[in-house]
Order: C-alpha cells, then structure tokens, then sequence
C-alpha cells in the first residue's frame, strides 16, 4: 500500500488517502495536453517569482501618487491576459479597479495579421486616470498602439503596459507610451509559438500552468 502524504482539513477533521499500487491510474486530463507540448520555457514556480516582483516594481511606482489621484486602472487585453492579470493584481496591495477589453489581430492563426480587432467598451470611466495595459504577449505592437490610441481618445491621463511576455524581434510598430507610463516586461520571448497561462491556440491550452512551445503538428 502507498499512503497519500496530501491530508485535507476542514475544521478539526484531517483525512489521509490510502492508494494501492495495483490500482489503476485514471489519467490526468491535462496531460492530453501536457503531450501537445514540445518543451517548457517558463516554469509555475518562475511564473510566480517573476509575477510577484512584477506587482512590487508596479506597487512601488504607483504608491507615491494613489493618495493624491484617483486609483489606477488595470485594462486587461483578454482573452490571454486573465490568468495573468488575476495573478499580477492580487499582489498589489493599493487601490486599483480593473476592467477588460477584447483586442486581437491573430484569429485562429500564429502570426499577427496586423488588423486589429477590438470589441467592447470600457465600463470603468478613465478620463483623466493613470491606465495599465495588461498583456498577455507583445510581438508586432499592433494591439497595444490602436489600444493606446483609444485610451488617449477617452481624456486618460498615462498609459503604462504590463506584458507578461514580450517578443522585440517581431516588432513593427514603436508603441510610444502616454504620460509618465512604463514599459514592465515579465520574459523576453523567443520566437516560438507559446501557449499556456492563458495563452491559446484556437482556444485551447489556456488552462496549462506553465508557458510551453506547441509542436507545430497541432497548430500547421
């Protein structure tokens, strides 16, 4: 017999599983997808320290002014940038709203098409507010200059971008920031195509904790 060394607690109670070697395995559902994967490039634990010092660099630039002005806003580029955004602004301990805006120029292909695709309007009034632009990955700088170019249609005050992975040897436009806006980079990419940690491909593979390579078998 193999003992599960995993208890879980509710109250008072702890409960160890006991698993027999004989018993057959169901397999994880994930690893249907694991197997799409040809390799890793950032780990969970390095997602989360890079995360984590991401939201300090951010907390300590945001600080000074978040007595003196209304609280910034986080706009999150979904679909991609969910997982990321969740992460990032739970670990910023100041007054912030977030709101989302759905942006894309890739389809269901793997190379930007250079149209860009934006749906939705803002809820959250940012006329006058310091922006963050959070995104999920940041190649051609398409997205990010037709966003920033709406937001400084709406009357904000700067824009800043967040990008959990970025990609300079794919860009063709020099996004230029508004105000005192930062640029924060999580990763530098190399030029793979990279799903995980809610990046997809034809919606699928958002859920894998990590950022991998997909064969090109799934994606060509």
């Amino acid at each position: 017999m193999l003992f599960d060394q995993k208890s879980s607690k509710r109250g008072c109670e702890t409960r160890t599983t006991t698993l027999s070697l004989l018993e057959p395995r169901t397999p994880s559902p994930m690893s249907a997808l694991d197997s799409h994967i040809d390799h890793i490039l950032f780990t969970p634990s390095q997602i989360t320290d890079r995360v984590s010092s991401l939201a300090a660099e951010l907390t300590a630039d945001l600080s000074p002014s978040f007595s003196s002005s209304p609280p910034p806003v986080f706009v999150v580029v979904a679909t991609g940038g969910f997982v990321f955004a969740a992460d990032l602004v739970r670990r910023v301990p100041i007054p912030v709203t977030v709101d989302f805006v759905r942006a894309s120029s890739y389809g269901e292909g793997t190379v930007s098409s250079g149209e860009v695709r934006v749906t939705g309007e803002l809820k959250v009034d940012v006329k006058g507010k310091h922006v963050i632009l959070v995104e999920d990955i940041v190649d051609t700088g398409h997205t990010l200059s037709c966003l920033i170019s709406r937001l400084e249609s709406e009357g904000v005050s700067s824009v800043s971008v967040c990008a959990f992975l970025d990609k300079p040897t794919r860009r063709k436009i020099q996004f230029k920031l508004l105000g005192s806006g930062k640029y924060y980079r999580g990763f530098e990419c190399p030029d793979y195509f990279v799903v995980g940690y809610g990046m997809d491909f034809a919606e699928l593979y958002r859920n894998l904790p990590y950022i991998g390579v997909l064969k090109p078998e799934y994606y060509k």
